[in-house]
């Protein structure tokens, strides 16, 4: 066996190893979806250069029918870890290409069984494009900071420098093989170049997904546990960049502060259970009706706040009726009974300080819809119904 051999016979346990050490260390029913894809790729991988390693071929012969298998296997193995990059960062273009690029490799490299050459030529500008992609994938923004990790940039720089050499390899070797000049250096770059893939994809692999677990561990803290919506600091924090945005380009901003009617007397009679479940599904509707773009947050006990950008007079009103519809059809379905809340708002001013200011108009306006009978929003004077 040459030196080029053995290193093409290493890969497939540097892939198993890497995907032993993943479950290991992240597990797999405790993993997030992202932790468990790159799992299912390594495995793939692992599976796929078993099938065209030199030791398989020398052991059973030059089966093209297993080549076939083996590289498309490996195209699921890419597949696999951009999905995971999907999951980790914000999804990505291309979806079905990626997804159909194995079928289509595995039946072009069995129909081209009579020209070896050809078929591995297919394989490597097949798998060299999926690569290209994942290089994309790194470099493109993801989604806010938060949710997409934290120092996500040194596991995607990790990433490119595993991808960009292992793609050149392999459009070097189909561009040699295209021009019919079998040279055995370019079998030793790519041997090389799969080496270093391989040992830069483990801790990259376990650096996004400690990433990503902190990510997680950052949002959780942020949110509150019954409701799903961010808490009291955490929507202060990020009304600041919605008012700032709002002054830059002298939109329209209002808050709408909400609260669920006679909440106490719902606790009394029901107990704090149901009065948690109606809650939550307060919150949800909240949720659900709010407009792409908004704010929404638990301010206090049974009061939440929706910061709404772009707002001009009829949005809050909009909001509210929205809001009341879904409040209704839901709370007789699942709670057996009805539920009101009132509601006040008020618009972003140029002498506000921030958050607070306009906080304390949108509340005075929701206590007079509570003397006024609840059950209804009212605007800040000045304003109108």
């Amino acid at each position: 066996m040459t030196f080029t051999e053995a290193l093409f016979a290493l890969m497939p346990m540097q892939a198993l190893a890497t995907a032993l050490v993943q479950l290991t260390l992240i597990g797999w029913r405790d993993a997030n979806p992202g932790g468990r894809w790159s799992q299912v790729g390594m495995v793939a991988l692992a599976l796929g250069l078993t099938l065209v390693s030199p030791a398989v071929g020398a052991h059973f012969g030059s089966v093209h029918g297993l080549r076939s298998v083996g590289v498309a296997a490996i195209s699921v193995g890419l597949s696999a870890l951009w999905w995971t990059l999907g999951l980790w960062l914000a999804p990505r273009p291309g979806r079905r290409v990626m997804m159909a690029a194995p079928l289509a490799l595995a039946l072009g490299h069995a129909l081209l069984w009579q020209a070896p050459a050809s078929a591995q030529t297919l394989a490597d500008l097949v798998l060299g494009a999926q690569l290209a992609w994942l290089g994309v994938a790194l470099t493109m923004p993801g989604r806010h900071h938060v949710l997409q990790g934290l120092n996500s940039r040194r596991w995607r720089l990790l990433g490119l420098a595993a991808v960009l050499p292992l793609l050149a390899a392999l459009l070097c070797r189909a561009t040699v093989t295209l021009l019919h000049d079998p040279a055995p250096w370019a079998d030793l770059l790519l041997a090389l170049a799969g080496q270093l893939a391989l040992l830069l994809s483990l801790p990259m692999l376990l650096l996004a997904w400690r990433s990503q677990t902190e990510a997680e561990l950052a949002r959780l803290a942020q949110t509150d546990g019954l409701t799903g919506l961010i808490d009291r600091t955490a929507f202060a924090k990020r009304s600041v960049d919605l008012i700032s945005m709002a002054r830059r380009f002298d939109e329209p901003l209002a808050l709408v502060v909400i609260e669920l009617d006679d909440f106490a007397t719902l606790q009394a009679e029901r107990g704090p259970d149901f009065a948690d479940r109606a809650l939550a599904l307060f919150a949800s509707c909240v949720q659900a009706q709010m407009r792409l773009g908004d704010l929404a947050g638990r301010v206090a006990g049974e009061q939440f706040g929706v910061l709404m950008a772009r707002c001009h007079t009829q949005g809050p009103a909009a909001l509210d009726q929205r809001l009341r519809r879904c409040l209704s059809e839901r709370t007789a379905a699942e709670l057996g009974m009805s539920l009101s809340f009132s509601g006040g708002w008020a618009r972003l001013r140029s002498g506000d300080r921030g958050l607070a200011d306009l906080q304390r108009r949108a509340e005075t306006a929701l206590y007079e819809a509570r003397r006024a009978g609840r059950g209804r929003l009212l605007a800040e004077p000045g304003l109108g119904d």
